[in-house]
């Protein structure tokens, strides 16, 4: 239930005032009986000194019954009840009863102490006249010892009804001061509330959307500091408000004229946040936030990225087919992991531009290379009909048609690798084998440039699972490379185990790649020398092929360049179980 801070303070200040009004009344009135009971101990004891001589000589002479006489004629003008007690306990004298009737005082408590030299004190209750009393006892010393003790009562009913009527004063007096303790509470208690209750109004009224809102304060304390910082945030909101609902608007302004499908969700799940008008028509709902994006876009690679980067943290891409059309698909998640966003490419116009230009590559390769097998067989006829002055025009022609013959095979298996169609033939390729059977091929290059060559497998190194012919091919290509760019010292080959993995490497100590050209090297027809490619019969296409056949078999290639030292390529292949 809600307690208003108004009540929690005026009801402090009510407990409080009640406890200290109550403790101070209690400790008044203590103080007020302690300070008449001493009062009247006093009294007693002069009195009591002064009967001590009086009563002195008649004790010494043992004139007992007329002790007795004498107490009993004393105590109606003192107002007293008067008793003497000897050592043994036995009263001799009492003013108000008959002595030979009363108990034994040995046991009194003033009566113990005043028989140790020092004057007795006690106040209770008497049983022998049923009144509380207070009662003082004397020693009377004769010759040196404590052989009696006079003792005076009081009876306390005098001070008994002063102390009601003193108690009931106090009380009165308590309860006004109480009462006006409680009124000033209540008027200080509502001036401190009242600026905290405005306060709080002005907040909902924040809260809801009117920065208007202002405070006053009177008061010359901290709420008024309070007041006036709360007024100036009230302003930077509004100031900060305003700048954030244009950003808002400009942000929105921007998401609605993308031509790319942009979608945010929760990254724990999945639930929509925000998206823009271009994914709402590439999903077909109209109505996005609050839903899943598995109920808006029902494609099974679209929701694999999206869990990928839900799992990993890490950004991912990749094509999404959705209905008709092919899209880029970017995923990622933002810093502070709560949020992923998703972007939509249309690619499908690329896609098909892509896939005319491969089949334009694929069916003029194909329609050349009849010709061009015609023109090499021509050409090698006429070679023995030639004399020798034509005969270097003829070898520069068939140098020109090998060439074009090779760029023409290379296209068809890059097309081939490119195609979705084709499937490799996984199975156990001995790596030690593969590097022996491909370098056989190159044994006669080597030798002419004077090459060494160094093959290093580890004893643990699995065999790869994968197409031997394709790999064949790609080890075949990345050697060819090496061969032609290295003129001094020699290639190193080099296979090991890594992480459950088969890592190959080809060495070599020539020409080296300049940095600019690596990340463009694997493109189709790049060279980096073109007039040196010319030369030594490059097509541009081996590392192409070379990139192809490694990611068809799931692995990565890397490359590591120095200009005049040469270059490593790094390959990474599935090792077979």
């Amino acid at each position: 239930m809600k307690t208003s801070i108004f009540l929690k303070i005026f009801s402090g200040f009510l407990l409080l005032t009640l406890l200290l009004s109550g403790v101070t009344g209690l400790i008044i009135y203590q103080q007020v009986r302690s300070f008449h009971i001493e009062t009247l101990e006093t009294d007693l004891t002069k009195i009591g000194k002064s009967l001590t001589l009086q009563i002195t000589p008649v004790l010494n002479d043992g004139r007992f019954d007329d002790l007795d006489d004498f107490v009993k004629s004393l105590a109606p003008d003192l107002d007293l009840r008067i008793t003497v007690i000897d050592e043994s306990g036995t009263v001799l004298a009492e003013s108000d009863e008959d002595p030979s009737d009363m108990e034994d005082h040995k046991f009194r408590p003033e009566i113990i102490r005043a028989f140790t030299g020092v004057p007795g004190r006690s106040l209770r209750f008497s049983r022998t006249v049923q009144s509380q009393m207070l009662y003082v006892g004397l020693p009377v010393r004769i010759d040196g010892r404590v052989p009696y003790v006079i003792r005076l009562s009081l009876y306390l009913n005098d001070i008994n009804t002063l102390l009601s009527r003193l108690r009931s004063h106090m009380i009165k007096i308590t309860a006004a001061v109480a009462l006006l303790a409680l009124i000033a509470s209540i008027l200080y208690t509502r001036s401190l509330t009242r600026p905290i209750r405005d306060l709080g109004l002005a907040s909902r009224r924040i809260a809801s959307g009117d920065f208007s809102a202002k405070t006053q304060v009177r008061n010359r304390d901290e709420l008024r500091e309070l007041a006036e910082s709360f007024n100036f945030m009230t302003d930077r909101i509004r100031y900060l408000f305003g700048e954030l609902q244009e950003q808002k608007e400009e942000l929105n302004g921007i998401l609605e004229s993308m031509d790319e499908g942009l979608v945010t969700m929760s990254s724990s799940d999945g639930k929509i946040r925000r998206s823009n008008r271009c994914f709402s028509r590439i999903s077909g709902e109209s109505e996005l936030e609050g839903k899943f994006y598995w109920e808006v876009v029902r494609a099974p690679h679209f929701g694999e990225l999206i869990r990928k980067t839900q799992d990993s943290g890490l950004r991912n891409s990749g094509e999404v087919r959705i209905g008709e059309r092919t899209y880029l698909c970017t995923v990622a998640r933002t810093e502070g992991l709560e949020e992923i966003i998703v972007t939509l490419n249309d690619m499908t116009e690329l896609k098909q531009l892509e896939m005319i230009k491969k089949d334009f590559v694929v069916n003029v390769s194909h329609e050349l290379m009849t010709p061009l097998t015609s023109i090499k067989g021509y050409l090698e006829t006429m070679e023995n009909g030639v004399d020798d002055e034509h005969r270097q025009f003829l070898s520069i022609a068939m140098r020109n048609t090998d060439r074009l013959v090779l760029i023409v095979k290379d296209l068809l298996s890059l097309s081939e690798l490119e195609s979705d169609i084709i499937r490799i033939v996984r199975e156990k390729v001995d790596i030690h084998s593969l590097i022996e059977t491909t370098l056989k091929i190159f044994e006669p290059r080597f030798r002419e440039k004077n090459l060494d060559i160094l093959v290093d497998v580890s004893k643990d190194c699995p065999p790869i699972s994968g197409d031997a012919f394709r790999l064949e091919q790609m080890l075949s290509n990345l050697l060819d490379n090496s061969v032609k760019y290295t003129s001094e010292g020699g290639i190193t080959v080099k296979a090991a185990r890594e992480d459950g993995r088969v890592h190959l490497m080809i060495e070599d100590t020539g020409i080296g790649i300049p940095g600019p050209h690596i990340p463009r090297l694997f493109e189709r027809f790049y060279v980096v020398d073109k007039s040196r490619s010319r030369q030594l019969g490059g097509t541009g296409l081996g590392l192409s092929i070379v990139k192809h056949i490694v990611q068809l078999h799931g692995g990565t290639i890397d490359v590591n360049s120095t200009p005049g030292k040469g270059t490593r390529f790094d390959i990474l292949l599935p090792a077979s179980p």
